[in-house]
């Protein structure tokens, strides 16, 4: 296979140009949307004042309070507009519901002198239907900045603050917390102001609109929050998005038959892919401490998701120990999530490192140094947030919590500090990524592909950005924005991007591709992924505190996203018959050095389509959406699309550069444990998704369209039926996903590491020119 491309066999312009249109077509929505989000954020009043015009609280106490929830990382014990942690309640449809309970009974009182459980079912109606007339008006004065609180809502204000002080430090402690986890009496006033703003927002009307701040959210029929007619009319037309998208896309690979992992256009024999020429270096090498690390963080992080899983069906104890003195659900979440993030990006990170050279055609001098800083980089970066977190959510670092603790906003928990030193390393990294990809860019023989290498790399740094846009008193509804554009652009959007530059030089270096079938591919999956994720990451914003531009939006391009993931279906079929193709001349099979390496690439193929494409679009469609946010489907279509996806890639890369880099002897020792692990991480994940995540999502959301929003995120309900039931049997799954997966893999990953090295293995020292 020639590796050198001929002005003829070079791509057209067209698939360059198509990729930054589709980019900036994206990006010019994704910023009218954001720009939008700052102009129509519900507003925090100056004062909060009752009827009689008497304060009752002011925007330093919201402020306050937002820090309160951030710094002892509550948004990972419950959540908030029905974003955040499942154990705990949704604290705004919890006060929701309280504040429509008190007002009523507030109204009986002042209508009939009795409480609203005495009333006749006339008076009853006719104090409910008066309850949620006054509800649902906004007595927010933009002009003064004041708001005006009913009699209900300030009642609820009182009899809130006494409920929500019994919650966090009363003779019983919240499930999964310690005893008395949130000791300050000020703390607590704040928390439940805050609570009561952000309430505020679900009921009353964005000025010139019928629909409140939140498009009506959650459902709480006895307060008049039912769907909005935007919420059914637009999940009616993302399905006519997806249907037309689905449509054209397999018109076009109909039409053009070249397009596809299997269509390689050559082939060379088992012993001539570049891979097989080539002698690692010793960054290389290095490396290899880069996969050790990851097997440990991998397993740190499979365990904290059982201790997570057990406090679903024992929040208040550990087969009778109070581990919540010591772990409490809070922090496992966060470093469960946190540590899932940190392997899957060390192994990418690892991974680039390994091919750049390969595809540079030599390591530059010194690179073994740089490789070996950023791994002592790493390490800070992931015991100092992680400490950092157990000390902020314990009240242990004064003002500094931010910088150095929990910074409390889920999936970005790590403090400021530890994330100016990630995103430091991120572009140490791009440094060592360009430094070794420059040759083979300088001299235009490999075609296109070491720049789009490249390129990919930058993305990394770049759109990592926006995490730092916000500070602990930022609107709520903007940090969801910039918070999104994290979780969904950054790790889904162009993360992914990477991970298929990074499958296209793996097959390159194979010799199972050429050179241009992997360009075209890399291009045509940009295109693919952008063209609906960029604008479809509003999905998550439904209900944060945007209007209906961004549902209509949101709604039909996130439904465009299902589009290239069904099309992974093909990739997965491709991976098959890549991995059972032999060689014309030799006829030995042409991935057989990288069979396990394909397998997780397999994976990724179906996981994608099950994790990212089905259950993905189950709960992206706002009516949906609109009833399940913050549920188990939500955790359902999370595990099988960030492992499914991002954590079987990582592996993959792992096992790749671990093949090349050590020799047949002590591979075939840690094969079987590969193999082993393996299928131990898709079936425990596959029994996790059937026995538990699924149904119990379904009937969850059975009961919030039942019985409100409120009922489905009640302990009450996590506690009892078949749906507890469920969350007992998925032990099952999650000692197969450890015991049989994730420990056999982390000690093949440690055994390829640390195991003995061959004289041969000693001798090499650098890969040809």
């Amino acid at each position: 296979m020639n590796q050198e491309l001929p002005e003829e066999a070079r791509l057209s312009p067209w698939w360059r140009q198509a990729v930054i249109l589709v980019m900036a077509f994206g990006f010019t929505l994704l910023t009218v949307v954001t720009v939008k989000t700052y102009q129509g954020a519900p507003p925090i009043p100056a004062r909060v004042v009752n009827p009689a015009g008497q304060l009752l609280f002011t925007a330093e106490d919201v402020n306050k309070g937002q820090e309160v929830f951030f710094k002892y990382g509550l948004m990972e014990h419950g959540t908030l507009w029905g974003h955040g942690a499942y154990l705990g309640p949704d604290y705004t449809a919890e006060y929701l519901h309280r504040l429509t309970e008190i007002a009523r009974d507030t109204e009986a009182g002042a209508r009939y002198g009795k409480p609203f459980a005495a009333l006749t079912q006339e008076q009853a109606h006719s104090a409910g239907e008066a309850v949620k007339r006054s509800l649902k008006q906004n007595r927010y004065d933009a002009g003064t900045r004041t708001l005006r609180f009913t009699p209900g809502e300030q009642a609820s204000l009182l009899i809130q603050q006494r409920e929500w002080r019994d919650y966090f430090s009363g003779q019983k402690s919240a499930p999964g917390l310690p005893l008395n986890f949130i000791r300050e009496d000020n703390e607590l006033l704040h928390l439940n102001a805050y609570f009561a703003w952000a309430t505020w927002a679900t009921l009353a009307p964005r000025p010139g609109t019928q629909d409140s701040y939140t498009n009506n959210w959650p459902f709480e029929p006895l307060a008049g929050n039912t769907p909005t007619a935007s919420t059914y009319l637009w999940s009616a037309l993302s399905l006519v998005c997806l249907f037309g998208g689905l449509g054209l896309v397999l018109f076009v690979f109909g039409k053009f038959d070249y397009l596809g992992w299997g269509k390689a256009g050559g082939h060379v024999h088992v012993t001539e892919g570049p891979l097989h020429r080539w002698q690692v270096t010793p960054s290389q090498k290095a490396l290899g401490l880069f996969f050790a690390v990851v097997a440990v963080l991998f397993l740190l992080q499979a365990a904290m998701g059982g201790v997570l899983a057990h406090y679903r069906v024992e929040p208040d104890s550990f087969y009778g120990f109070d581990l919540a003195k010591l772990l409490p659900y809070n922090l496992a979440r966060t470093w469960h999530l946190q540590l899932a993030i940190f392997w899957i990006a060390t192994s990418w990170v690892a991974g680039g490192l390994f091919l750049a050279p390969l595809v540079g055609g030599a390591e530059p001098k010194g690179q073994r140094l740089g490789v070996l800083v950023l791994l002592g980089a790493l390490t800070v970066v992931v015991l100092g947030s992680l400490s950092g977190e157990a000390l902020g959510i314990n009240d242990k670092l004064g003002a500094l919590w931010f910088w150095l603790g929990h910074q409390g906003s889920e999936y970005l928990d790590l403090g400021r500090f530890w994330q100016l030193l990630l995103a430091g390393g991120l572009v140490f990294w791009l440094f060592l990524m360009f430094r070794a990809l420059r040759p083979a860019m300088k001299s235009g023989k490999k075609g296109e592909l070491p720049a789009l290498f490249l390129y990919a790399a930058v993305a990394i740094p770049l759109f990592y950005l926006p995490a730092l846009f916000y500070g602990p008193h930022t609107n709520f509804a903007i940090i969801d924005n910039w918070r999104f554009w994290i979780i969904h652009l950054w790790v889904e959007g162009f993360f992914e991007l990477f991970a298929t530059v990074l499958v296209a030089v793996m097959f390159v270096q194979m010799g199972l591709v050429t050179t241009r079938t992997a360009t075209r591919l890399v291009y045509l999956d940009a295109i693919l992924y952008l063209a609906g994720g960029i604008v479809g990451t509003g999905h998550h914003w439904y209900f944060t505190g945007q209007g209906t531009l961004n549902m209509g939006l949101a709604s039909c391009f996130s439904a465009l996203e299902v589009v290239p993931l069904t099309l992974l279906t093909l990739d997965a079929w491709d991976f098959v018959r890549l991995k059972d193709q032999n060689c014309e001349d030799c006829h030995q099979p042409l991935a057989a050095h990288q069979k396990w390496a394909i397998y997780f690439l397999i994976a990724v193929g179906v996981w994608n389509f099950v994790g990212a494409g089905i259950f993905g679009f189950l709960i992206n469609m706002p009516i949906v959406s609109y009833f399940e946010i913050g549920t188990s489907l939500t955790a359902n279509h999370g595990h099988a699309a960030m492992f499914g996806v991002f954590g079987m890639l990582a592996l993959g890369v792992v096992f790749f550069c671990l093949r090349a880099i050590r020799g047949d002897a002590i591979w075939k020792r840690a094969e079987r444990y590969v193999r082993i692990g393996f299928w131990g991480v898709n079936i425990g994940l596959g029994l996790m998704i059937v026995l538990d995540l699924f149904p119990g999502g379904v009937l969850q959301l059975w009961d919030a369209i039942q019985n409100g929003y409120w009922h489905a995120r009640r302990l009450s309900f996590l506690m009892g039926g078949l749906y507890h039931t469920l969350e007992w049997i998925r032990i099952a799954a999650d000692l197969t996903f450890l015991l049989v997966g994730a420990v056999p893999l982390a000690w093949a990953v440690l055994l390829l590491v640390f195991g003995e090295k061959t004289p041969r293995e000693l001798g090499e020292t650098r890969g040809p020119s």
